[in-house]
């Protein structure tokens, strides 16, 4: 299992980062990859997991070791690919994953792209009670109640103007691009729409 890779990012897709690793490329899926555009000049980690399979070899990388250890709890849960916890972590903060899940929230979880009421609901019972060693990880304020209400509410309006843009004909790419830098923002839907229309139209 390869732990971390250390190098230079050399190229992002909307799906992935190829990471330069003393000359050899290596392609990693990440929950949101152009988040690394700021980072292609300096030497960074990238935390990884190897998905092993008949057909396929894939590494997915994090952040950070929080990142990781959530993703791999994710995986246990029935119905639950690598994709799928990658789509997850793409679109929440860990620490509110972990705390819609030990509240059993599962109309916060069903906001992630391909999970439904059912899955929802299996992610809380295959997982409640059993995140104590990734929300260790954290520090104790990143789970005080009123920051993730504020940050459920801010990614709750993004995540609406996200809808919006896709019924106005916008392709996922092009959505993919903007939402990093959309979501170091707090706004209302409606000022979201208007500042991802200002980027897309550039």
């Amino acid at each position: 299992m390869i732990e971390f890779l250390k190098g230079y990012v050399d190229h992002i897709t909307p799906e992935y980062i190829v990471l330069d690793h003393k000359g050899i490329g290596y392609q990693i899926h990440a929950p949101n990859p152009f988040s690394y555009t700021k980072s292609q000049k300096n030497e960074i980690v990238v935390y990884t997991y190897q998905h092993v399979r008949e057909d396929i070899i894939a590494l997915y990388g994090f952040q950070s070791r929080e990142e990781k250890a959530l993703f791999m709890k994710l995986l246990n849960v029935t119905g639950i690919g690598p994709k799928g916890a990658l789509a997850i972590l793409a679109s929440g903060n860990p620490a509110q994953v972990i705390e819609a899940i030990e509240h059993e929230n599962d109309t916060f979880l069903v906001k992630f792209p391909g999970v439904g009421k059912k899955t929802a609901r299996q992610i809380i019972l295959d997982l409640k009670g059993k995140l104590g060693d990734v929300a260790a990880l954290y520090s104790p304020d990143l789970f005080n109640h009123d920051e993730i209400e504020y940050k459920e509410s801010a990614n709750h309006a993004l995540a609406e103007a996200i809808e919006a843009l896709r019924v106005l004909g916008y392709a996922e790419r092009e959505i993919k691009k903007i939402v990093p830098s959309l979501q170091e923002e707090n706004l209302t839907t409606d000022q979201y729409v208007k500042k991802a229309l200002q980027k897309l139209l550039k």
